[in-house]
């Protein structure tokens, strides 16, 4: 039976990403599936994470990132490695933080309300096979905390598969 998460608290980052991450750790435990973890991871980060309006993966697939389980408007099929926050962060294989999208020259608009973004390449063993991509309504919503607790949570999944 599937549990609601508990409130975590935001005002200590550090604090409430370690608590999230040992939800989630709980959460991924014994299972080993790539959408049924990356839905579960999105749907305890979307319903704990303040001030976000998507929240989702990307998997590569035939040299292509592709929308996989989300929370939020419905999103952007298709992203061409190289374009945009998602894109890019594929590209580098490095977290790419976003303050204001509309500064960001090759930003994709998928939703009208998003105006900071973060995204998050998903490695497993030296090989790229994903992006974690969270946007937020707020201006420089996301900052070095958020990266640590973000790149933390995603090398739990990551690990689960």
């Amino acid at each position: 039976m599937a549990h609601k998460p508990t409130a975590i608290d935001f005002s200590d980052k550090p604090r409430a990403y370690a608590e999230l991450a040992q939800q989630l750790e709980g959460l991924l435990r014994g299972e080993h599936h790539r959408i049924a973890n990356a839905a579960n991871t999105a749907a305890l980060l979307y319903g704990s994470l303040p001030a976000v309006n998507w929240l989702g993966f990307y998997f590569l697939d035939d040299g292509e990132l592709v929308v996989g389980p989300f929370q939020g408007k419905p999103a952007c099929v298709r992203i061409a490695i190289g374009r945009g926050v998602c894109g890019a962060a594929a590209a580098r294989r490095n977290t790419v933080v976003v303050p204001d999208v509309h500064a960001f020259a090759d930003h994709i608009v998928c939703d009208a309300d998003s105006r900071s973004e973060i995204v998050v390449p998903l490695i497993d063993n030296g090989e790229l096979f994903g992006v974690l991509d969270v946007d937020s309504p707020e201006l420089a919503r996301f900052d070095a905390a958020d990266r640590l607790g973000l790149e933390r949570l995603a090398a739990i999944l990551v690990a689960s598969l």
